[in-house]
């Protein structure tokens, strides 16, 4: 299988309000695959660049749902069948439910913050030791001081001359290919 010639074209820019306004209009325009690399954190553009929803937020729920039902299940094995005690006459089934809260909470935070960590590491593909934005020259100054807007080839409305054009039409200090 061939290898795409190209990942995307990125546009630098000298400030936010510049990378701000590229966003926008690169949004109008129905670019929907592309990112922003900025040396702090611009609110306003992550309005307008691709969702990376990864699906992490639903590992953290299955994880938690597991963990509590599993403390749950596990106390209820261990007090009505294992090792069952006959405090002040109670009979040892599920009437004692209200003393399994703390660990059934607990057992579900903690299967929850795991699956947080695992899920966040695998589905966002780290460790990332390469991306094809690393080779553009003058990318390292992404995090001092420039601003840089990647529209990648996979969206579908991706022409390179086009997409050349509207780049420059934003204004940048320049506009160069990315290869993969």
């Amino acid at each position: 299988m061939a290898t795409p010639s190209l990942y995307g074209l990125m546009a630098e820019f000298d400030n936010a309000e510049a990378i701000v306004k590229a966003t926008h209009r690169a949004h109008e325009e129905g670019f929907m695959d592309m990112d922003a690399y900025t040396p702090f954190p611009v609110e306003e553009v992550m309005e307008y660049v691709s969702p990376h929803n990864t699906g992490v937020p639903l590992f953290v729920l299955i994880g938690g749902v597991t963990g509590a039902l599993s403390g749950f299940i596990l106390q209820m094995i261990a007090m009505t069948i294992d090792y069952p005690l006959n405090v002040g006459g109670r009979p040892p089934n599920i009437t004692g439910w209200p003393s399994f809260i703390p660990i059934t909470f607990e057992s579900g935070i903690l299967l929850a913050a795991f699956s947080a960590v695992i899920s966040m590491i695998a589905l966002n593909g780290l460790p990332m030791p390469y991306h094809p934005v690393f080779n553009v020259p003058g990318f390292e100054r992404a995090s001092q001081d420039r601003f840089f807007l990647c529209i990648e080839a996979s969206d579908p409305k991706f022409d390179p001359n086009r997409t050349r054009q509207f780049l420059q039409s934003l204004g940048p200090q320049r506009v160069v290919e990315v290869e993969p």
